[in-house]
């Protein structure tokens, strides 16, 4: 039994009780003596909730934490504030003022949806990616954002939207684009104001600060892949331990590696080699003042100057060489 009504249907059982074509008394006594259906007013899905929803947004967090630490080059903590269900009208209202909005499109789903940063987390994270300390940035008054901060803002939501598109992947391949930045709420209009949408807040602490970044996408948006998150039968993929990559990576940094430097080398016949006796010297293609190769993990990554340091042999590295990085 369907307990709730579409609006079309309310509309069409409206205007058949104006036209005549309803009796309502008539009606009514049919269902005398009908069994009684309960009806749960708290059911999550009546106050338009999605349900495992929040589980896209556990596979989200887990990538942007990652993500957003490299960017700024700092350590940031994120976790879930809390879902929510507004009318669109009602969301608006709750937003802080200023507010950066990012107006972004799932393909192939239908509609738009937005994110919300409040200006401690867009003042933070301006002053990171200009190599400030996260602090400096954070004005005393509420002032409006500039151009040129909502688009450095914008480069963090492509990171946040490319991790969003990661998160939804098992379960429904989607394309995130961003639409467009905002700060004034009255230009944002991605559902009527009297529809429904669900919001997840979120908590973003960058060093010691913390600010706020809010997820709203409009029931009707999700409305095509609801069955395939109520049965939850995609989400076995993404049931991954949150501090997993945490942990591997910095198990990874303890894997201990062998070093070695290539001196030089030396070609000569296997006669030679046969013939080779204790003192006899064999004469290397390297002069001792040239850089050596210097293999880590049998890999080379670096070249330097050999030396002495506190009586050891030693190597002094003088440059890069691939894909390696000096520590």
């Amino acid at each position: 039994m369907e307990k709730i009504l579409t609006k079309q249907e309310i509309e069409a059982l409206l205007a058949a009780v104006f036209e005549g074509k309803i009796e309502p008394d008539k009606e009514l006594a049919k269902t005398e003596g009908a069994a009684v259906h309960s009806y749960d007013l708290f059911n999550s899905e009546a106050k338009g909730n999605i349900p495992n929803l929040d589980i896209i947004y556990d596979g989200f967090i887990r990538y942007q934490r990652g993500t957003l630490s490299n960017r700024l080059g700092r350590i940031v903590e994120i976790k879930k504030m809390g879902a929510g269900s507004y009318k669109f009208d009602d969301f608006i209202q709750t937003l802080p003022s200023p507010v950066a909005m990012a107006i972004y499109k799932a393909e192939p789903l239908k509609g738009a949806a937005l994110i919300a940063f409040d200006s401690t987390l867009v003042f933070t994270i301006v002053d990171c990616i200009l190599g400030g300390t996260g602090t400096s940035a954070l004005p005393s008054t509420n002032r409006m954002f500039t151009s040129i901060e909502l688009k450095l803002v914008s480069k963090i939501v492509k990171d946040a939207l490319a991790d969003l598109e990661k998160a939804w992947a098992p379960l429904y391949a989607t394309k995130m684009s961003l639409l467009r930045m905002e700060m004034n709420p009255r230009l944002v209009n991605i559902v009527p104001p009297e529809y429904q949408v669900v919001t997840m807040e979120m908590q973003i602490q960058i060093d010691e600060i913390v600010g706020k970044m809010v997820f709203a996408v409009p029931i009707m948006t999700i409305e095509p892949v609801r069955e395939k998150l109520k049965s939850g039968t995609q989400f076995d993929m993404m049931a991954i331990d949150p501090q997993w990559s945490y942990r591997l990576s910095r198990e990874l940094l303890e894997a201990p590696l062998g070093v070695s430097v290539e001196v030089g080398g030396a070609v000569i016949s296997l006669d030679d080699l046969l013939n080779l006796t204790p003192g006899d010297t064999i004469m290397l293609d390297t002069p001792c003042t040239s850089n050596l190769r210097v293999k880590v993990g049998g890999v080379e990554k670096f070249s330097g100057t050999p030396g002495l340091r506190h009586g050891n042999k030693a190597i002094q590295i003088a440059a890069i060489n691939g894909k390696g990085r000096a520590q």
